[in-house]
């Protein structure tokens, strides 16, 4: 089953020549994949498109099993679909650690006691157990990181979209996130310059280059 295809994907910045023109791009249930790419090439577009948060100008988005246009279609995905920003300044808003893993099992609807659970095992499973009441902006750079992933984790998401997860980890901190990883069930892309990071944690690699994507063999 796919649960992401985008289909003839055009996209370009304004003022700035085109950085897509025709990318197709298909994620399958149970597929982990690895894309690597220069800077510039339009690796965190593609998640961007993917989640809606950018919209492409031509092509077509699919997730989940069904075309995705509106900013309606969109929020529906992002229940279910785990994207973990490249800065995780982009994705960390709430004063406590707490409240930042909190928020996305409780936009799902889940009950309270449920999410209590919920938070107190990802962190568990994150070795961040006692971070509950840190105030985010005062984290470190690699437990901001892993803040990150936990705000995503939380919601037990069948897809996971990783932009540059091991940046700034220090190498301890980056096997913890490897070994995380493999413990998971998820389908997942990572987006990373650390070729051998992605070679043991994928079963595919793709490199991005002139907007479309191509076998790493």
């Amino acid at each position: 089953m796919d649960l992401l295809r985008l289909t003839d994907i055009h996209y370009g910045y304004h003022g700035r020549p085109p950085i897509f023109q025709g990318l197709d791009f298909t994620l399958s249930q149970g597929q982990r994949v690895g894309i690597l790419g220069p800077n510039g090439a339009g690796k965190s577009t593609l998640f961007l498109l993917a989640m809606g948060l950018l919209t492409p100008q031509a092509g077509q988005v699919w997730a989940l099993g069904a075309p995705r246009q509106s900013e309606k279609d969109f929020r529906q995905v992002r229940t279910r679909l785990g994207f973990c920003f490249q800065d995780p300044d982009d994705q960390l808003f709430s004063p406590t650690v707490l409240e930042d893993v909190a928020f996305g099992p409780l936009n799902q609807g889940r009950d309270k006691h449920q999410v209590r659970h919920l938070v107190a095992d990802t962190l568990e499973m994150l070795s961040l157990r006692g971070f509950e009441e840190r105030v985010t902006y005062h984290l470190s750079g690699g437990e901001k990181r892993l803040v990150s992933l936990a705000t995503v984790l939380a919601m037990q998401p069948e897809l996971l979209l990783l932009d540059e997860p091991t940046n700034g980890l220090d190498p301890e901190t980056e096997a913890r996130l490897e070994g995380i990883l493999q413990k998971t069930a998820q389908t997942w892309a990572i987006i990373s310059h650390d070729h051998a990071f992605l070679r043991r944690n994928c079963q595919e690699l793709y490199r991005l280059h002139g907007g479309l994507l191509q076998p790493v063999e």
